[in-house]
């Protein structure tokens, strides 16, 4: 027989186990937030029919996406968890109570270049909230305050949450007479950072024809910068000139102005002109999240507001506001520069079992009992010298290992080794459980990411 090299396709992450561990970490820490903030969890299908996929298709998605076909059927992998979404909610618009909160973690798959950081397949963490009609702004004040209890949760403190609002900008731009161009200007000045000052301009002043007089007005107010309060004061002076710049204004200030009260620290968020968000489908607020000292990592949390989902698939106008999180892009890049945590506890097991005797009934009633308990616990059933043994519970990292040879099985009693500190001590069968329990309460807390 012919033996196959074992290989992974380029694009895809496979994570050791221990790695694995920290992610599902991350994961969990994901939905128990968001979950804290009462958005209800959803699957949807991986595959869907192309036509649904690609109604909102076109230029680059479509280039990227993966299709197929399966008999008679056009299918495609799923690019995102927006669009899935937007079907959803038209499909089941009946059954759901608006507005309506959903979370939802799944892979999606795109057939991009397979870059360092950058997937085929990855992990997206996502919430929507979705209106019926029309949907209150305290719904984007209430995004950073998840953004920020999540990350904080996570292991982070020094990020910011940069913040602005697409109707600002789109009013700015009017009051220049650059309408028709203001969604290329967006999508040109979302580079400043990636790309700088001076070859912006030359978009601006080149591609997009604008003037150089125009073109510094644009990079003036998009520099903007202070306090909350200083930025706001300053927006102050273009009031009054454009219904919708104005009505940007109102939006960002009752965003900034409930910081305090959803507990948003100020140092974590920042009023900023030139986060644009490169879709044209963002109609207001819109987030980006960046750890602070690691401009290399980008983006963390984006999203924004948009005031039409599912028109694709409805006559019904149900706005939104989102966030999404590049998951596994997110684990590749904080494992890169070193901020996952060594202290998290990764074993797959609290305790192992070693009996010493051929007759395993004491062993599998001692992890029965701890179970119960809900200690995890395996059983080392294999027949090896006592040194290997240990070795395989070094290896698998378990805080806890239970020896039962004859002489506890006849005191009624159990040997439970500290395999931190090396410490041994032998307890009553009956106390085991009780034992662990609260030797693992007493255990210091760890975050999946470090500083």
């Amino acid at each position: 027989m012919e033996r196959i090299k074992p290989h992974t396709l380029s694009g895809f992450m496979e994570l050791t186990p221990k790695k694995q561990a920290l992610m599902e970490h991350i994961t969990d820490t994901i939905k128990r937030v968001y979950s804290l903030y009462g958005f209800t969890p959803l699957d949807t299908p991986v595959i869907e029919s192309a036509d649904v996929l690609l109604a909102k298709g076109g230029g680059e998605t479509e280039k990227q996406i993966y299709r197929f076909t399966k008999g008679d059927s056009d299918l495609a992998l799923r690019f995102d968890l927006t669009v899935p979404l937007a079907k959803y909610v038209a499909m089941n618009y009946a059954e759901l109570a608006f507005p309506f909160r959903r979370y939802q973690i799944g892979k999606v798959y795109r057939g991009e270049r397979a870059q360092r950081g950058r997937f085929r397949e990855f992990y997206q963490a996502d919430i929507d909230i979705i209106g019926d009609g029309e949907l209150s702004i305290m719904n984007e004040a209430e995004i950073p305050s998840i953004i920020y209890r999540l990350f904080t949760e996570l292991g982070l403190t020094r990020f910011v949450i940069r913040v602005n609002n697409r109707k600002l900008l789109t009013g700015f731009y009017d009051m220049l007479g650059l309408s028709e161009k203001a969604g290329d200007i967006m999508r040109t000045v979302d580079k400043l950072e990636k790309i700088g000052h001076d070859k912006v301009m030359a978009i601006l002043t080149g591609d997009l024809d604008i003037s150089a007089g125009d073109a510094n007005e644009i990079l003036g107010f998009i520099s903007i910068t202070g306090t909350n309060a200083q930025v706001l004061s300053a927006l102050e002076a273009y009031r009054g000139r454009n219904a919708t710049f104005d009505m940007g204004y109102e939006e960002l200030a009752t965003v900034a102005g409930y910081l305090a009260d959803f507990g948003v620290p100020e140092e974590n968020f920042a009023l900023d002109l030139t986060i644009a968000r490169g879709l044209d489908y963002y109609t207001g607020t819109v987030y980006e999240t960046q750890i602070t000292g690691h401009p290399e990592v980008g983006s963390v949390c984006s999203g924004g507001r948009y005031d039409d989902l599912a028109g694709y698939y409805t006559d019904r106008k149900l706005p939104g506001v989102g966030i999404s999180i590049g998951l596994t892009r997110l684990f590749f890049i904080l494992d890169d520069v070193g901020l996952l945590s060594d202290d998290l506890p990764t074993a797959p097991a609290d305790a192992l079992i070693l009996p010493m005797t051929d007759d395993m009934s004491h062993s599998v009633a001692l992890a029965t009992a701890l179970r119960q308990r809900g200690i995890r616990t395996q059983i080392y059933s294999e027949p090896k010298k006592f040194k290997a043994r240990m070795a395989y519970a070094n290896r698998l990292g378990v805080p806890f290992v239970a020896i039962l040879g004859e002489d506890e099985i006849a005191a009624g009693a159990v040997s439970v080794k500290d395999m931190s500190t090396g410490a041994q001590e032998r307890v009553s069968v009956n106390d085991a459980a009780g034992y662990i329990s609260d030797a693992l309460s007493r255990r210091p807390v760890a975050r999946p990411i470090k500083e």
